[in-house]
């Protein structure tokens, strides 16, 4: 039996280590522990892959400190567009939503279409009437808000950009309120995307991604996390879930390009995510990370950015959390 495995992330961007709150570290630190251990138990009962990062990304968008389901930023409009995506590698199903704005939890939806469509994307308001269809909760927008994201999306507002990732975090730290708790990965350069892989102990590999987006991104945009192949993929060799900025991974197929140099170039794991994050995604000045696991249950966590939030555990093994470089 194959030992299973489970890795997520929750975001990557700079650190702000010199106003970083410890106790908000410890949030962020125990949030990820209290998700990975969740995928572990289901692992460790024999549940399937798909099943463990559907329940660890679940909660991951419960969670108000990643930019996912509650917590999620907003959009130029000040409203709320979540994706997010599932993919089974033991049979390459694939469910989507994109542009949702009442689903309590977007990746149970994107789960709802893999299981019970014929289809393998929805967006928009179709994507929560077969949600409703299938018994998902759907809530008002403002179960959505947190006010963090709410003055994260006013700092973005009066900016050029479509948010502030390019703007350097010691500056952005001495324009804080002092009274507010600093977040090890600064909110106002982090991308935001929650995701988690796993292997399961028959070697099946499954991944889920699930996002809010970019703060102050236009409405109807939809980034990578929802684009199977770019943002999340998984097959019999590899399954991947990334986070960064998201027309960047678009642009060269991210996650699927990680299968690709280990199906045709024979590369392992490690050095084909390697080339992916450091090599082809910086040549276009894309920014961010991936978390990936192979089918003997080898995992990696590479990016190139100052931080991710991130984790992996193995069935009978302690949960490993990082967050800094």
């Amino acid at each position: 039996m194959q030992q299973a495995v489970i890795a997520i992330h929750g975001g990557a961007g700079t650190i702000t280590r010199e106003a970083m709150d410890p106790a908000r570290e410890r949030e962020y630190t125990e949030a990820l522990q209290r998700v990975l251990q969740a995928g572990q138990r289901i692992l460790a009962d024999g549940g399937t892959a798909l099943d463990a990062v559907t329940e660890a990304v679940r909660l991951l968008e419960e969670c108000p400190l990643f930019n996912a389901g509650k917590g999620a930023v907003l959009t130029h409009a000040g409203t709320y567009e979540l994706d997010a995506a599932v993919m089974d590698g033991a049979t390459r199903d694939a469910g989507a939503v994109a542009c949702v704005t009442r689903l309590r939890n977007p990746v149970l939806a994107a789960r709802a279409v893999l299981d019970h469509s014929e289809h393998v994307l929805f967006a928009g308001a179709g994507a929560e009437e077969f949600a409703a269809a299938q018994g998902l909760e759907l809530v008002a927008q403002d179960y959505y808000f947190t006010q963090a994201r709410h003055e994260q999306w006013q700092r973005a507002r009066g900016t050029a950009g479509m948010a502030l990732l390019d703007h350097d975090a010691a500056a952005l730290a001495a324009r804080k309120n002092p009274a507010v708790p600093a977040d090890p990965i600064d909110p106002d350069s982090k991308f935001g995307t929650v995701g988690a892989v796993a292997c399961d102990s028959r070697g099946n590999l499954a991944a889920a991604t699930s996002t809010g987006g970019v703060t102050n991104k236009r409405v109807g945009r939809v980034g990578d996390t929802p684009v199977i192949g770019a943002g999340c993929y998984a097959d019999d060799l590899v399954a991947v879930s990334a986070t960064g900025t998201g027309e960047m991974f678009i642009r060269t197929v991210a996650a699927h390009d990680v299968s690709a140099q280990m199906r045709y170039a024979g590369l392992p794991l490690e050095e084909s995510a390697r080339r992916v994050v450091m090599e082809k995604l910086v040549a276009i000045e894309g920014r961010g990370g991936l978390i990936a696991v192979d089918r003997a249950g080898n995992v990696t966590l590479p990016f190139n950015t100052e931080g991710m939030y991130r984790g992996f555990a193995r069935v009978g093994e302690a949960v490993n959390v990082s967050i800094y470089g």
